[in-house]
């Protein structure tokens, strides 16, 4: 089931002895000549959000200058659907803050993202990661302070049948070996992750599990910890990289697809979110949420129909996004509360030091200036554009801070009930709906696009893509068309196993 593991090795940064967003050229050159490393690697998420990777062998040092000063060229038609190919060059240009060493290479080999850029050495405006470094700009113009978030990568683990200690269905969240079969797995996915500089916060098992056509289903999640948006970005992109080729080596299959199976859980890709100023954490104030918290929420409560354009883009997405089960569909808010759609979690706000009641032989620690709260969007999933999903919410929570009647939004988006509970049906009657397929997400994209259109943040030409590629699945009807089919509901799972 499991093969014999690489050795871990320590990040880059900690050999080098700087942070990443100090490395040099100089830093580079000088840690691949004095470590022998034979291979460079341009790595780059294409148009299906997936990273291309371009090799480079370490000829001499006057190559390996070149490479790093200047980029290389590569054939942009093949990799955005918006290129023409009778004009298709592109430069791809390294970030020196991303190198890390590839820990599935047999030759050693140094790795990095890289960025886009144009025939006239601009920066390529309708490149996802670009787009949402418009977007982090424009929020720190806006309200002086700094976007940040982190990812829970949901995914599933897929093997043949082991019938000894089988799991309890749909009963799998942190479950334990032997249980769980792929604890092992997920924990050297992390230490992976880790070594290419990727900030995890955690991993465990996940609801879903469940047995089918003599295989195993588990349902993994391993969750980061907030930082810049763009590296938030860049670390999840890296983490799907280094999950499937690691699953590869194991002998088995994983899948983010955002549903497989009916009556199953779905994988989602839910995002937190903090504010900073000054290095600190602006979620809160005197022990309670902030009304910058809540300026952020009413952001996301007015362009959350279309921040679906980014975060759910596949026809297979709205078979996760069902009322009344597990995802959310309505659009509200709330503490602690996993049926809305918006999600305040616990912020260590009590102040209380929980630590010395249960071990009594440490002194007391002062919890007052802990700053670890956060809010979380529940409706993405694995088939979004990481980058397009978070500069989709940079905008909305700009939007807050732009709207005079924010706090009134988030007043009366929030709720304090399960809304799947048919007693409170009255009480959430008047609550604004998810689109229920590509096509109506594409609608709504096309009606609120001006606010991402603001600053240049997503250029016209851009938002035009990606409507067109969401009206291209003509799935309005998809939902019923499925009702009672599980044969075409398993067709379009196969279709989007690999999203993302």
């Amino acid at each position: 089931m499991e093969t014999e593991p690489k050795m871990y090795t320590k990040p880059l940064t900690e050999a080098i002895g700087k942070p990443a967003s100090e490395l040099t050229k100089a830093d580079i050159i000088k840690y691949i000549e004095e470590n022998d490393v034979k291979m460079v690697n341009f790595m780059y998420p294409a148009a299906d959000g997936r990273l291309k990777t371009l090799n480079f062998v370490v000829n001499d040092s006057e190559y390996l200058d070149i490479i790093l000063s200047y980029g290389e060229r590569v054939d942009g038609s093949s990799l955005f659907p918006f290129i023409e190919a009778g004009s298709s060059d592109l430069y791809v240009v390294p970030r020196f803050r991303t190198a890390f060493i590839d820990p599935f290479s047999e030759l050693p080999t140094m790795c990095f993202l890289c960025s886009y850029f144009n025939k006239d050495g601009d920066r390529l405006d309708n490149s996802p990661e670009y787009t949402l470094h418009k977007a982090s700009k424009a929020f720190t113009e806006v309200t002086g302070m700094t976007f940040e978030a982190m990812g829970e990568l949901e995914y599933y683990v897929i093997s043949d049948d082991d019938e000894a200690f089988a799991a309890t269905d749909q009963k799998g969240y942190h479950e334990s070996g032997p249980f769980a079969k792929y604890n092992q797995f997920r924990m050297m996915c992390m230490q992976y992750i880790a070594q290419t500089g990727g900030q995890v916060k955690y991993g465990h098992s996940e609801v879903g599990n469940f047995t089918q056509d003599g295989k195993i289903y588990e349902q993994n999640e391993i969750e980061f910890l907030p930082t810049n948006a763009e590296d938030a970005a860049d670390q999840l992109v890296l983490a799907k990289w280094i999950i499937r080729n690691l699953a590869y080596e194991y002998g088995v299959d994983v899948t983010f697809a955002p549903k497989i199976t009916v009556g199953k859980a779905g994988s989602g890709m839910h995002v937190h979110m903090q504010i900073m100023k000054d290095g600190k954490n602006q979620m809160l104030e005197n022990g309670v949420l902030s009304k910058t918290a809540k300026k952020a929420i009413a952001g996301m409560m007015l362009l959350a129909p279309s921040i679906t354009a980014f975060g759910n883009t596949n026809p297979s997405s709205y078979l996760r996004l069902v009322p009344n089960q597990e995802a959310p569909t309505s659009v509200c808010w709330g503490d602690r509360n996993r049926s809305v759609l918006v999600r305040v979690p616990l912020g260590w706000t009590s102040k209380k030091d929980m630590s010395s009641q249960v071990n009594p032989l440490e002194k007391p620690i002062d919890v007052s200036s802990l700053q670890k709260q956060t809010v979380e969007m529940r409706s993405p999933d694995g088939s979004a554009d990481v980058y397009q999903l978070l500069a989709g919410l940079a905008v909305a929570c700009r939007i807050g801070f732009e709207r005079r009647d924010a706090l009134e939004i988030a007043e009366r988006t929030y709720v304090n009930v399960n809304i799947h509970r048919a007693e409170y049906k009255e009480q959430t009657a008047n609550l604004e709906h998810l689109p229920d397929s590509c096509m109506a997400s594409a609608e709504k994209l096309r009606e609120q696009r001006a606010a991402y259109e603001e600053f240049n943040v997503f250029s016209p030409g851009f938002i035009d893509g990606i409507i067109n590629k969401l009206e291209s699945y003509n799935d309005a009807s998809l939902r019923e068309e499925l009702e009672n089919n599980s044969g075409k509901m398993q067709e379009l799972v196969k279709t989007y196993f690999y999203c993302g």
